[in-house]
């Protein structure tokens, strides 16, 4: 039987991927620095994507990873690629809308979201994804790319600021159309265990556009009660997230992307055309995930 080797699978889009891969009567194989976290039910080997060499055991026997990039720069990539093209034929790879988005950031100009001199994004993660994305389509192995909007779980951040004061303070970031991780986890898992899809990548999003003071109201309807948001200064909310415990460079990545990131105006259909069932909205993962916020 053909086995599927995940990576990422403790965080919300993997974890997600393996249980749908599971529950179909695939062999799937977890990548994980702790088998103590890892999901039950399916094997667990564990290895590091930033010690190539950690690698090889999870890779026997293995036709197909879903690959999920932990880091905030593609630096250590190559060395990990050349282990999985030792090994594996195909590889899924979990990348950003906002590699290809379209529209106006927050100063209104740059549509492309490029810097005309550097030719490089001016979103640090969409940079990151471009990157990685250069790199896995020039290897030897079939690819696949699945290039995902901003992903609802992300919101769970916003947690203790919900249960102590009922408000959310941060930057304002672009609208886009947040998608349901479940429904990434979906095309993921369709992608990984059937044909056809060499060479494709795939622009998965939500059904609307929600900005981040709507996606605070339809928590607030999930839990019952009123929720709101509040747009702080830069400075304020670096604060806030250094204070929380957040990695420096990754907050500096985030507050890069609250001043360019673009609205974007896309909406596709790939869930359901590559599923048969439609993209879940935020509000349907809001009260699916209430629990989280009470």
């Amino acid at each position: 039987m053909t086995t599927i080797l995940v990576t990422g699978a403790t965080g919300n889009v993997g974890r997600e991927v393996v249980a749908r891969l599971a529950a179909a009567g695939v062999s799937v194989r977890t990548l994980v620095r702790d088998a103590r976290r890892a999901p039950e039910g399916v094997e667990a080997v564990e290895g590091d994507l930033a010690v190539p060499a950690t690698l090889e055991p999870a890779l026997a026997g293995v036709e197909a990873v879903f690959l999920i990039w932990p880091f905030l720069t593609a630096e250590g990539a190559p060395p990990v690629l050349d282990v999985l093209e030792r090994h594996v034929r195909r590889v899924v790879y979990l990348s950003s809308s906002g590699v290809n988005a379209a529209g106006v950031n927050a100063s209104g100009v740059n549509a492309s979201g490029v810097d005309s001199a550097s030719g490089r994004r001016t979103d640090p993660i969409n940079q990151l994804h471009a990157d990685m994305e250069r790199l896995i389509t020039g290897s030897g192995m079939e690819w696949t790319v699945l290039r995902a909007d901003t992903i609802a779980s992300n919101t769970r951040g916003w947690a203790a600021q919900i249960r102590d004061a009922g408000v959310v303070r941060g930057p304002e970031i672009a609208p886009t159309a947040v998608v349901d991780p479940r429904d990434v986890a979906a095309v993921a898992a369709r992608v990984l265990a059937g044909g056809g899809h060499t060479g494709q990548t795939y622009v998965l999003t939500g059904p609307e556009v929600i900005g981040r003071a709507d996606q605070v109201r339809a928590i607030g309807e999930a839990v019952g009660r009123p929720l709101r948001f509040e747009k702080v200064p830069v400075e304020e909310a670096r604060a806030r997230m250094l204070a929380d415990g957040r990695p420096p460079a990754l907050v500096e990545a985030l507050l890069s992307a609250a001043g360019t990131r673009a609205r974007s105006g896309v909406v596709t259909t790939t869930v359901e055309q590559l599923t048969g069932a439609p993209a879940r909205t935020f509000a349907q993962w809001a009260a699916d995930h209430a629990a989280d916020f009470r």
